[in-house]
């Protein structure tokens, strides 16, 4: 087994992996595996037992969501896999959006960040409000032009463009 877009392989436990987590819940899910070098072999992780409580509780704290953490142990050694599920609205870490990109963790910034935001939220650009602007601040030729475009096009109905 490869690392891929669903997997990630950490030989020890770092606060700093809640990224990668964050990253798996708003891209398809994946699974984190903790004890285990960027080949996949199983190099055994410290304090598992103390791992069990502390990710789940860091988890639900900081990310606010719940994720499924599994004790596993091969040739003697303890290794533990997160299992994280997709999530359909957005999940922040202390305020930074991370998706899972290949096999790579993105922070998502500008337009991306936009984009996602809305996609998770079901919505468009088209169809988001502009604060400040009212009916009166646009030019009624455009606004006349508009209406035809939109008849035209069959888009909106003849009473949406009343």
């Amino acid at each position: 087994m490869k690392e891929s877009q669903n997997i990630e392989w950490k030989q020890s436990w770092r606060d700093d992996y809640l990224r990668w987590i964050c990253g798996f819940a708003n891209a398809e899910g994946g699974t984190l595996e903790i004890g285990k070098n960027d080949s996949g072999k199983v190099v055994g992780v410290d304090n598992a037992a103390k791992l069990l409580v502390d990710i789940p509780n860091k988890v639900r704290d900081i990310l606010g969501i719940v994720v499924a953490v599994n004790l596993h142990t091969q040739a003697g050694r303890d290794w533990l896999e997160i299992v994280v599920e997709a999530y359909p609205s957005p999940i922040s870490y202390k305020g930074e959006y991370h998706v899972r990109s290949g096999s790579t963790k993105q922070e998502l910034r500008g337009a991306a960040l936009d984009r996602f935001l809305l996609r998770k939220l079901g919505r468009h650009w088209d169809g988001v409000p502009v604060p400040h602007v009212a009916m009166t601040d646009l030019a009624p030729r455009a606004m006349l032009a508009f209406r035809k475009l939109a008849a035209r096009s069959g888009r909106l109905s003849a009473e949406a463009l009343v």
